[in-house]
């Protein structure tokens, strides 16, 4: 991924591109379990990769494209639309779930590929544009959205007993 404009170097982006790595490793074992017929394990899958995506989601939607809208509305409108299809792809298999519909795994697979595509929307053209735009006060807004959110990698300070979201079983 994206290390060539130094923007990683900020904690809120670090985080966000930690949990973008997570997705795409989540994803590899998605893909593994498809060629296996392994709807169930794709269902866990799924909603490991949607542990990672809530608080990630919320950090970008409530904190970091707020401040890039004025600039960017349309790209940033596209985005949150990208994150409505993913999301209600993966809600299919929330609470532990594993969907009936035959052409969920195949929904899934497309959705995943919308999502490596949109997380390189957010790499190489979200991300470094926050690092030239944003001054003190919309970092302070990310990282305070960030602190409500928590997160699937690293949870707050102070919360206890979450897990991160490791490989499925």
């Amino acid at each position: 991924m994206c290390e060539y404009c130094g923007c990683q170097s900020l904690t809120a982006i670090d985080e966000l591109t930690r949990e973008h790595d997570e997705v795409v490793r989540l994803i590899s074992h998605l893909r593994t379990a498809h060629r296996k017929g392994d709807t169930a394990r794709m269902a866990r899958t799924a909603r490991a990769i949607a542990r990672v995506l809530g608080p990630h989601t919320r950090v970008e939607e409530h904190g970091l494209f707020p401040a890039l809208a004025g600039d960017f509305p349309d790209r940033i409108a596209q985005l949150e639309a990208e994150h409505r299809r993913v999301d209600s792809v993966l809600a299919e298999a929330a609470d532990g779930a594993v969907p009936a519909d035959p052409t969920w795994p195949d929904r899934l697979l497309h959705a995943m590929d919308l999502l490596r595509a949109h997380i390189l929307k957010e790499q190489d053209g979200v991300f470094p544009a926050a690092l030239a735009l944003l001054g003190t006060e919309e970092w302070e807004a990310v990282e305070a959205e960030r602190a409500r959110a928590g997160g699937a990698l690293s949870p707050p300070a102070g919360a206890r007993g979450r897990e991160p979201a490791g490989p499925p079983r």
